[in-house]
């Protein structure tokens, strides 16, 4: 009986399900070493159980009858009785009242529609006709949903019969009936998906005598028509007239010896035939596979109780009706929350994140990218600008006609300009301040264990921000004010109407109608004086080579030639005369955009004005071209002071607005979380309602103390077994090519969407087909 000195490990694996079940363990359960029955619906696999017990005590009808997993555990014992892990305490002995248990605990989770769950069944039965032995009786494999099951009914009974034959601790048990196409079967397709080399699956061909007269399956017994590594082993079931007349499974058993030994063609194999030949196989084959398998199982179990360890001490040492606990760890849950806040701030938390920013990251992209661009585009437009500063010296001399550029139009359109920034900069305080919201719930919700504690948190630090944002808007606004209340023309990065000394990369080169006299080789110094531009030939500008006269000059652009990396301006004569020796234009070359908006902004403040500047009348109709040069001089000239004046604004706000908010809000709030939120909490006076745990969390913890407590115990029996028993070795691989992917492993490769576990070795699902083997 059994394997030798091995008989105790199926008693042992039934103990560690014991132990496992009922904490949370399925995943652990999965991995325990155990034998699935696989097979189409009607393909005898309940008979072939019933046979093994000896007993009717398995649900029958039409359709999907098996709609759970039923964890069958056959333990040999002196008296005969069933028990089930959900009704812990209560002995069966009534074999009917086993079936009605099954249906009911059945219908308890999978309701009257026919629907599955994969939620198992344990059930264990002592009797002194079985050997130890633990099977897995799944849902049979089904093709067409019946009444209102689900369309997909086929995918989720092949789904949940994946879960338990991908684990490689699982012996498969492919039931296929005689009467059938044996290279068409589900089970065995099922099998090869998973176990493509055939160590794990163990053939069962069920109705032998319900063949056709005049034909047998010796070839397939005798593993040579479609071979297994692990062979077949025929059985012979009771018919359904036999079930529906009560015949006594002893009897059938006996009919079963009967058939074998004087069947032509099985009576030479009739040893390794029939029911008891495949109880005594199955139990020498669980014992070695869970022999083989054992260490991988405890190293596994290893695994689960590392990782659990730190948490379960946690736990234990946590006492929820004690109060100096309960202080604690409210104390050291404050201290975690400023610890993770400062963290996430400053950038130098354990977990970095590889997929979105968060934090101090997004703060400093509200820093240097948001606000940066905010004010980009709350500069004025060339137009706009030009017809404010039009509009803004008209009025200021009325009816007179001006002769200088007016200061006070200057300061009206800088002032106009200031105070525009109070929009980006109230909107950068804000997103700053919805950034720490955000970075603070993301720490706050570490308090989930804890509601009251969760939502106080929240509360008081939500509060302190909205009083830090205040606090700061009023600072920016303050910041505004001053800027307005002063326009400082003295500063020194302020442009004014001094001496503008250039440097041109070879200004005299730069005259693309004629020669200039060799000066093109050498490098010059523009500077404009007194209405004038000189250039010199050396940097100390004393050796002056020429100088051109200002008066009555204007400019234009010039299109870049093809392939050209000059930026180029034209200077002529609006009298037509000569600007340069006989040349009617002087064409200026600079290295980039930037030096040519520099040096137009300089000629333009000499006098030098374009040919012809728009103006934007209502803002968006036609343009009005400028008919007073003096008044065009005046408008280039304050426009390019108040880009000048802006540039220095914007600078400065560029740098005072992350120091101000960096200042008042973000150092306030976290010295607020580290200092003073635990003075506010305690002020509250419901430090015991604070720490009262949330349902879902002590849940969670008995969990976790129990699920930690069955690995302790699995692990101390496994510890005390002896595994230096001796083992069967596996027969030698055979070719199993003949059998075709399933339908499901087809599809599951074509579609992510189908839940699939993957071969080990995907070639072989692509096998070409053998020949179609002869019909039994």
């Amino acid at each position: 009986m059994g394997n030798r000195g091995m008989d105790e490990l199926i008693p042992l694996v039934n103990r560690l399900q014991d132990a496992l079940s009922g904490v949370g363990g399925r995943s652990c359960s999965l991995h325990l070493p155990q034998i699935a029955v696989v097979g189409g619906q009607s393909a005898g696999k309940s008979s072939v159980l019933e046979n093994f017990v000896g007993r009717d005590f398995l649900p029958r009808g039409s359709g999907i009858v098996t709609r759970r997993p039923l964890i069958l555990q056959l333990l040999s014992a002196n008296t005969e009785y069933g028990e089930f892990s959900h009704r812990k305490g209560k002995t069966f002995t009534d074999f009917d009242e086993i079936r009605g248990e099954i249906e009911a605990e059945t219908l308890r989770l999978t309701g009257s529609n026919k629907g599955i769950s994969p939620v198992p069944i344990s059930l264990r039965i002592y009797s002194p006709h079985v050997l130890n032995l633990t099977l897995v009786d799944l849902p049979g494999i089904t093709k067409v949903p019946i009444g209102d099951q689900p369309a997909d009914i086929e995918y989720q009974i092949r789904d949940m019969i994946m879960q338990f034959i991908c684990k490689d601790n699982c012996l498969i048990l492919a039931v296929t009936p005689a009467n059938s196409d044996l290279a068409n079967s589900d089970a065995l397709k099922l099998a090869k998906d998973v176990d493509p080399q055939g160590q794990r699956t163990i053939g069962v061909i069920t109705k032998l005598d319900l063949m056709d007269e005049g034909t047998d399956a010796r070839n397939i017994l005798e593993n040579r028509l479609l071979p297994l590594r692990r062979g077949y082993i025929g059985v012979v079931n009771r018919s359904q007239k036999d079930i529906d007349g009560k015949k006594d499974i002893r009897a059938a058993l006996h009919a079963e010896e009967s058939f074998f030994l004087s069947h032509p063609a099985y009576k030479h194999m009739a040893e390794s035939t029939g029911t008891p030949y495949l109880q005594r196989i199955l139990n020498q084959q669980l014992t070695n596979h869970i022999r083989d398998t054992l260490p991988a199982f405890r190293g596994h179990l290893q695994s689960q109780l590392l990782d659990m360890n730190k948490e379960a001490e946690e736990y234990a040492r946590y006492r929820p009706d004690d109060p100096a606990r309960r202080t604690k760890t409210l104390l050291q849950l404050v201290q975690r929350l400023a610890v993770d806040f400062e963290k996430l701030i400053e950038g130098s938390g354990n977990k970095v994140d590889t997929v979105n920013l968060s934090g101090g990251a997004r703060i400093n992209r509200i820093f240097h990218e948001r606000f940066p661009y905010e004010l980009v585009k709350l500069e004025s437009d060339e137009g706009n600008l030009r017809q404010e500063i039009n509009y803004a010296i008209r009025n200021i001399h009325g009816v007179r006609t001006g002769l200088f550029t007016p200061d006070l139009a200057f300061e009206a359109i800088v002032k106009k300009q200031i105070s525009r920034l109070k929009g980006p900069c109230v909107q950068f305080v804000d997103m700053v301040s919805q950034e720490l919201i955000t970075t603070v719930y993301q720490c706050i919700n570490q308090l989930s264990s804890f509601p009251k504690l969760q939502e106080e948190t929240e509360r008081i630090v939500s509060t302190e921000i909205q009083a830090q944002e205040s606090r700061c808007r009023d600072q920016v606004v303050l910041l505004i004010d001053m800027q307005l209340a002063y326009v400082n023309t003295k500063h020194e990065d302020f442009i004014g109407f001094t001496n503008q000394k250039k440097t041109v990369s070879s200004l005299p080169s730069a005259c693309r109608a004629g020669h200039t006299q060799g000066l093109a080789d050498h490098q010059h110094i523009g500077i404009m004086k007194g209405g004038s531009l000189s250039w010199f030939q050396d940097d100390e500008e004393k050796e002056k080579k020429y100088m051109l006269p200002l008066d009555n000059l204007k400019l234009r652009d010039v299109e870049k030639g093809f392939m050209s990396s000059k930026c180029v301006v034209a200077i002529f004569n609006t009298e037509l005369r000569n600007v340069y020796k006989d040349y009617k234009c002087l064409e200026l070359a600079c290295g980039s955009p930037e030096e040519l908006d520099s040096w137009k902004a300089s000629l333009l403040q000499a006098g030098v004005y374009p040919r012809k500047v728009t103006v934007d009348e209502q803002g968006n109709g036609a343009p009005e071209y400028f008919t007073d040069p003096q008044l065009e001089r005046q408008v280039e000239t304050i426009r390019s002071l108040v880009d000048s004046y802006m540039s220095i604004i914007y600078k400065t706000f560029k740098d005072l607005m992350p120091k101000t908010v960096m200042h008042l809000m973000i150092n306030s709030v976290k010295e607020f979380i580290s200092s003073e939120l635990l003075a506010q909490l305690y002020a509250l006076g419901e430090r015991s309602a604070l720490m009262d745990e949330s349902p879902e969390q002590q849940r969670h913890r008995e969990e976790v103390l129990r699920k930690h407590a069955a690995l302790k115990e699995a692990l101390a029996m496994i510890a005390k077994f002896s595994t230096s028993t001796c083992t069967t070795p596996l027969p030698p691989p055979v070719d199993s090519s003949w059998i075709r992917p399933s339908r499901l492993a087809r599809k599951a490769l074509t579609d992510r969407s189908v839940p699939f576990c993957p071969p080990t070795s995907l070639n072989l699902l692509f096998s070409p087909p053998a020949p179609s083997p002869r019909r039994p």
